[in-house]
Parts: structure tokens; C-alpha cells; sequence
């Protein structure tokens, strides 16, 4: 089975209030891109991953008159692709839902939040000491990650689907703000962190097979607070420090983590304005539990530029520019 995250960047710029596609020559919410080509450079993109399920971050939102559910299932629709049907976990205010497109024929899907001692319902409230001052602060996720049970005619599985918020230091207006907002923005990604790994480590305590995948917005080197903290929030969702048979694994993550100068693959592209030149980062991860490593699984990121297969067909590796600035990251396993 294909399994795939995808970052798409202002889907829910591309319908209308009522979830029909708005495939028009308007500009999109992409740079000098309209609609039209976003939309179907989408679809492109969308039929070549032939995916049993698409993990999608930035899914259109749900406010209102608007659902997300609808608008993917009218995209799904339009260009007649197999994973049909869509759930979304916990609505944000945020224009960026989490959702899941996924093959019916497949798997059958529900949006199942749990929680522990340890591990609160994602919607709720996190308690942690983080500037070590002896008073528990609280914290909540901005896009609460999406828990799905998913079950095939092989079994039972479990996935959860991330988008943990970058860190920039918004509203500083001195060197000194931007340093005390970053760290504190550290200081919360960690523990969003940490909060995520508790949720990892019942699953594997009960024996779920399980897929974290989404956008970390982290990794190793990233930036120069991970020092500070001694590691990036990427280390502690894998268990990097705990016994394999706890660890998570994504071998784009592994080959990262050997050396900050070894080469590694990356899965998002931003212009720099200011460089007039583009950055490459490794962001988007596919992590699986040692009962699906052990499958022997094959990761793959469609970068247009890095992947050869995707650079040698001139329309994909088009529409894969067009469609996003991250690219769907994708894991075929024998279920």
C-alpha cells in the first residue's frame, strides 16, 4: 500500500465557499500562479502518487459555510483519483486543517483521538515544566495532529498526521526580542514534541502498528537554538536516545542525522527575496513503527530537482513545482 504526506501550499484559496473548485484564471495565493494552473497541476501531481492515502497539510478549512471534507472530495472528484473519500481531525482557526484522502476500496478510516496520563487528547492541554522554574506551563497545539485508526483486510493500524508551526520569531521589533521569542518558540515546538512522543510511545506500548508523517517545520540544524537544547523535536518524536525497538524510522531523517554535512535529500523549496535565491529543507517526514520498518518499506520524496524519475518528466516535474512549495513525501509497504 502508498501511503504519502503533502504539504499543498493555500489549498483553500483554490474553492469557493461551498467547495467547488475555483479553476479560473484568478491569481492563486502562489506566487504569479492562477487558479487554473494550480489546480491542475494538483491533479497531476495527485494521480501520478496513485496513493491508497494522502496525509494532506494546509487541507482547505472548515469555518462557517466552508468544509473541508467537502472541498477535498470535490478535488478528489474532479480528477477521478482512487483515495475518494476525506476525514479531518479537530478544526484550527487557522485556514490550514489537517485531513487524510483515502481509498475506500482500500481501508476503512475513522478520526480516533485518544489520550493517557501521559498523553492528552491533542485538542487539549499539555503540562510541562519548560523553563525549569518549578510551575508547570501549559500548552496546546495551534493544529491539533490528526489520529486516525485505519483498517485494512491485513489488520489494524494506527496514523497521526503533524503540522507543527514553524518558529519565527513574529513581532519582534530588537535583537533581543527575536531571541527571547525564539527560544520561547523553541521551547514550545520541544514540548509539542515531547507531548507527540508520549502519544507514540502508548501506541507502541499496546502494540499498534504506527505512521507519524506530516510537516515537523524541524530537523537537524535547522537553526542555532538547537544547541541551546541539545536537540531538534524531529530526535525526540523518532526516540533517537531510547532502544530500537522503540525508536521510530524515516531514512530521510536517519541519513540527516549522521552528519549536518552529508548529503541528504530535501522535501520543501522557498524563494529568499532578499538572496534572490531559493532554500531547500528537509521538513516533511513519513516515521514508522519497527513492526513496519521491518517490512522493508520504500521511501521516496517526489522532489522535482533531486529525484530523477520526476525530473525526466518535464510536465510532472512542472506540476510539482506549480502545485506547492513542499513535495509529497511516500512510503510503499507490503500490508
Amino acid at each position: 500500500m502508498r501511503f504519502a504526506s503533502y504539504n499543498v501550499e493555500w489549498f483553500d484559496a483554490l474553492f469557493s465557499d461551498d467547495g467547488s473548485l475555483l479553476e479560473d484564471g484568478t491569481w492563486s495565493s502562489r506566487y504569479k500562479i492562477t487558479r487554473a494552473d494550480q489546480v491542475r497541476a494538483l491533479g497531476r501531481v495527485f494521480i501520478e502518487l496513485n496513493a491508497d492515502a494522502v496525509m494532506i497539510i494546509e487541507a482547505p478549512d472548515t469555518k462557517k459555510s466552508r468544509d473541508t471534507v467537502r472541498a477535498l472530495e470535490n478535488f478528489a472528484a474532479r480528477f477521478e483519483l482512487r483515495c475518494r473519500k476525506a476525514i479531518k481531525g479537530f478544526d484550527n482557526d487557522t485556514q490550514q486543517q489537517i485531513a487524510l484522502l483515502y481509498d475506500p476500496d482500500q481501508m476503512d478510516v475513522r478520526h480516533d483521538p485518544v489520550a493517557s496520563e501521559a498523553a492528552p487528547r491533542f485538542d487539549g492541554k499539555f503540562r510541562i515544566d519548560l523553563d525549569i522554574d518549578a510551575r508547570a506551563d501549559v500548552i496546546g497545539f495551534s493544529k491539533p495532529p490528526l489520529e486516525v485508526a485505519v483498517t485494512t483486510a491485513k489488520g489494524a493500524m494506527r496514523m497521526i498526521g503533524v503540522h507543527v508551526k514553524s518558529k519565527a520569531p513574529h513581532g519582534a521589533r530588537s535583537p533581543e526580542e527575536v531571541m527571547r521569542l525564539a527560544i520561547a518558540n523553541r521551547r514550545k515546538q520541544l514540548a509539542q514534541a515531547i507531548w507527540l512522543r508520549a502519544r507514540v510511545d502508548d501506541h507502541l506500548a499496546a502494540g499498534d502498528p504506527l505512521i507519524v508523517m506530516g510537516d515537523f517545520n524541524d530537523g537537524p540544524g535547522l537553526d542555532e537554538y538547537e544547541k541551546l537544547f541539545g536537540r531538534s523535536s524531529l530526535e525526540i518524536v523518532l526516540g533517537c536516545d531510547l532502544p530500537r525497538a522503540q525508536q521510530l524510522f524515516d531514512p530521510h531523517a536517519a541519513r540527516a542525522l549522521q552528519s549536518l554535512t552529508a548529503a541528504t535529500q530535501t522535501s520543501a523549496r522557498f524563494y529568499i527575496p532578499e538572496e534572490k535565491r531559493y532554500l531547500s529543507a528537509l521538513l516533511d517526514y513519513i516515521m514508522v513503527s519497527p513492526d513496519l520498518r521491518a517490512k522493508r518499506g520504500q521511501w521516496r520524496i517526489w522532489h522535482p530537482f533531486e529525484d530523477a524519475a520526476c525530473y525526466a518528466d518535464i510536465d510532472l516535474r512542472t506540476a510539482l513545482l506549480v502545485a506547492s512549495d513542499h513535495f509529497p513525501v511516500v512510503v510503499d509497504l507490503d500490508l
